[in-house]
């Protein structure tokens, strides 16, 4: 191999290097806590080259050192995260990366938060809702409370109509029970053929009176 062969090559790896590097999107900036809690913070930013940036990459790590967790989402415009399960009153270090069609910007700048003890958790409920984040968590709040309200709805015309029928039904059982008991207890008829006991007329307006016979001596 020639060493111009090999300066060609050198020259066409550089080239490479520094397309792929004019091409990646600039750092994060602005990057801030917000909504900061005992157990969860969010964390926004601003982009600078808006058409180029299809994602995001976080570096999340205690100060301490023993834990780190890294988030990346792409296809993405979002430009804030929640950041889940930290543990209370602890010192955490951030930083925030753009992910581009050729690779991944620098670093953005390290920025230092601790999270709150759960004592003065109820400090952090009054919410900015200016976060893209916590306003799509409220959305799915509220369409799961509309979908709740629709299906209550739904099971109580259900109960109604059911209570309704179920009435009407009894209703309409008792009418007819009351006719038939009527048409039991009708009287007999004027033209009935009465009763006989004993080879007598029961109930006849004529009796016999018995003969009587009266004997005179002279």
């Amino acid at each position: 191999m020639t060493p111009l062969f090999l300066h060609v090559i050198l020259i066409m790896c550089g080239g490479h290097i520094l397309y792929a590097g004019a091409n990646r999107p600039a750092a994060p900036v602005n990057v801030s806590i917000t909504h900061l809690r005992a157990d969860s913070a969010t964390v926004s930013w601003n982009i600078v080259d808006v058409d180029v940036v299809i994602g995001y990459a976080i570096s999340q790590q205690r100060q301490d050192g023993l834990a780190q967790r890294f988030i990346s989402e792409v296809n993405t415009t979002s430009r804030a995260c929640v950041l889940w399960n930290l543990d209370e009153d602890t010192d955490y270090i951030i930083q925030v990366q753009s992910i581009g069609m050729h690779g991944e910007s620098q670093a953005s700048k390290r920025i230092h938060f601790r999270t709150l003890e759960k004592s003065d958790h109820f400090q952090s409920s009054l919410m900015d809702q200016d976060d893209p984040s916590v306003e799509g968590l409220d959305m799915t709040r509220q369409l799961q409370t509309g979908e709740m309200v629709i299906v209550m709805t739904v099971l109580i015309m259900w109960a109604a109509v059911i209570g309704l029928f179920c009435r009407q039904y009894d209703i309409i059982k008792d009418n007819d029970s009351n006719n038939h008991s009527k048409e039991k207890a009708k009287p007999p008829s004027e033209h009935s053929t009465p009763d006989y006991h004993h080879g007598g007329l029961l109930g006849s307006k004529f009796q016999r009176t018995a003969s009587s016979i009266s004997i005179i001596k002279v």
